[in-house]
């Protein structure tokens, strides 16, 4: 990145350099529109140097770092989606106003839900990584949390992605009352910062993994001291036969090691 910023600053310093060796001219009345001209069209070149510049930092910087090798992580405590027997899960970090997680959610994880989470197979885990350029995000991870405290967060998990248009506060309460939960304890928690250490430990952990973007999943199998061993990693909405084909083989592992310990 040093080279190729260094390159382009040698070429904006040869630029200014030019524009200050123009070479005086006759001051005659031609002469003098072709030396503006001349001026002009350096000054346009040193501004798109400029442009480029900015524009490969901005392209630099949002590539963030490479994907961290995880061979692990923690899951004991956490709200999860399926039967508490189940070992192999699905980690998925993710923003309510991401439009690539909402199709996740609406195209695919139904058929995951049905096939896997509710037949018992498969524990669903659900972190909050709220994305700076969406400005809702944040206070909808919030709100899910606080409708966990009167036991609905999936509830109101399904209502954010269901309708990712309609995040604003006044929405959000409406969700609430939507779900039957007491207004007035929704609207103090919302107004709160209870759960900002929380959704702040998720994004740390994010970064410490190297995830750039949403939704980002791992899959793997539950020890029995709480940890997911990491089997795959994928970012992005995959399509329904991704996730099928992963779990598939988990479980098929799965369920041969056990039948080696018996």
């Amino acid at each position: 990145m040093k080279t190729i910023l260094l390159l382009l600053y040698f070429g904006l310093s040869q630029c200014a350099y030019a524009q200050e060796q123009i070479p005086a001219k006759d001051p005659s009345e031609s002469n003098f529109v072709a030396l503006r001209a001349d001026i002009k069209a350096l000054q346009t070149e040193q501004q798109l140097i400029i442009t480029r510049l900015d524009e490969l930092k901005q392209l630099l910087q949002g590539l963030g770092k490479p994907p961290a090798t995880v061979a692990s992580t923690s899951v004991r405590d956490e709200p999860f989606r399926g039967n508490s027997v189940a070992r192999v899960a699905i980690v998925e970090y993710a923003d309510f106003e991401c439009p690539y997680c909402g199709e996740f959610e609406r195209q695919v994880f139904p058929k995951i839900l049905s096939d896997y989470i509710e037949t018992g197979k498969v524990k669903f885990f659900y972190r909050d990584l709220p994305l700076p350029g969406h400005p809702h995000a944040l206070p909808a991870a919030r709100a899910a949390r606080c409708a966990g405290e009167q036991g609905k967060y999936w509830e109101m998990h399904d209502s954010l992605f269901a309708k990712q248009n309609s995040l604003s506060d006044s929405t959000l309460l409406e969700r609430a009352k939507t779900l039957d939960l007491n207004s007035a304890k929704f609207a103090e928690c919302q107004a709160g910062e209870k759960y900002m250490a929380d959704i702040q430990n998720n994004i740390s952990d994010a970064r410490k993994m190297g995830i750039g973007g949403t939704p980002t999943f791992f899959l793997g199998v539950i020890e029995p001291n709480g940890d997911v061993t990491i089997e795959k990693r994928f970012q992005g909405s995959a399509p329904f036969d991704t996730f099928k084909s992963n779990l598939d083989a988990l479980l098929a592992s799965d369920s041969q090691k056990a039948s080696s310990t018996h």
